[in-house]
């Protein structure tokens, strides 16, 4: 509130203000009253009222300042009566109260929201792991039967749907059913190697892994999904002809383990390098091969940001793409495991 809409809100105030200190002043000089009387009436009559609107507008103003500076600061706007201090004037009171009111009503509905999301969430979680059951002893009978390589593939997409649901819906809820714990990056790279070797086999890419015995600081089934995404990625993506390669290599790097997944695939245009994060980017490649979604890479980052690592991704069109997975190490973890 600025000095300006302060006078234009008091205009008709003022305006009868100095309408009856004339009439006053009319009655003072018709009265024959002395000069001297009528000067120091003037003064302290003006005086008076600048004071008190000097106050009501100062009192005022720090209110509605101190109201948009935080409300300025604040996310979530609807917490602004947290952080306001109830004021000691009639309007701000009633603008408090109403304030009061709307806070309270949409904490309400944020609860209730929360409630029904968490409900749903809980139930697609329990829904998946049903399907996936079925779907399980569906693949061991087909393998074992030798079935259609067709059918195999199929099924195993199904699979790979149903974990990115699942991983999906854990990126996005705000509880953290993950454990974190030192993990065999070998263990790992062997389980998501077992997920997919007959679409490696059946597309002669070979796997190169050079992790020695590294180990790091996370939780196990989310790296899984994690690297199973962008093996897949890698081989959705990859280039016919011979000589199809996936590298994967991890290190130290000062504080971290740098782990490292390259591909001597299609590559990504530098154009779409950016957005490949991004819920549901599909890019120049994703309209070439069928069944993208968009979804693989964003949820990773999304695991990744959870998971407190760092996701990077290099590329060059037509001759590789590289994702790097930044691991920090948790020298007070290490200590204590070595003193063990």
């Amino acid at each position: 509130m600025t000095l300006s809409d302060y006078l234009k809100d008091k205009f008709w105030i003022f305006f009868f203000i100095i309408v009856a200190y004339f009439v006053l002043l009319s009655f003072m000089i018709g009265f024959k009253i002395v000069v001297d009387f009528q000067v120091a009436f003037s003064i302290i009559y003006f005086l008076l009222f600048l004071f008190i609107f000097l106050y009501d507008y100062l009192r005022k103003v720090f209110f509605y300042r101190d109201v948009r500076v935080k409300l300025d600061l604040l996310k979530e706007k609807y917490l602004i009566c947290e952080l306001v201090k109830n004021p000691n004037f009639l309007e701000g009171e009633l603008f408090y109260q109403m304030l009061y009111e709307i806070n309270k009503s949409m904490n309400e509905n944020i609860h209730d929201y929360k409630e029904k999301m968490n409900d749903f969430k809980e139930y697609v979680e329990l829904w998946i792991h049903e399907v996936k059951i079925p779907l399980s002893a569906l693949s061991l009978y087909t393998h074992n039967k030798k079935t259609d390589k067709v059918l195999v593939g199929e099924i195993h997409k199904i699979d790979g749907y149903l974990e990115q649901i699942l991983y999906y819906i854990r990126s996005e809820n705000t509880q953290n059913d993950y454990i974190i714990k030192e993990v065999d990056l070998n263990k790992v790279i062997r389980e998501v190697m077992l997920k997919n070797k007959d679409v490696l086999l059946e597309k002669q890419i070979e796997i190169i892994s050079d992790v020695g015995k590294l180990k790091v600081l996370t939780d196990y089934k989310w790296l899984e999904f994690m690297m199973n995404q962008i093996i897949s990625n890698s081989i959705k993506y990859m280039k016919d002809g011979l000589d199809k390669k996936i590298e994967i290599k991890a290190y130290h790097k000062e504080q971290q383990i740098i782990l490292e997944i390259l591909d001597n695939g299609m590559g990504i245009p530098k154009s779409d390098l950016g957005r490949v994060f991004k819920k549901t980017f599909t890019g120049q490649n994703g309209r070439k091969v069928p069944g993208s979604t968009g979804m693989g890479l964003y949820i990773v980052d999304q695991l990744c940001k959870k998971l407190g690592h760092k996701l990077e991704i290099e590329s060059k069109e037509g001759e590789y793409t590289k994702v790097i997975i930044v691991f920090d190490e948790n020298l007070f973890y290490k200590e204590v495991r070595n003193m063990e």
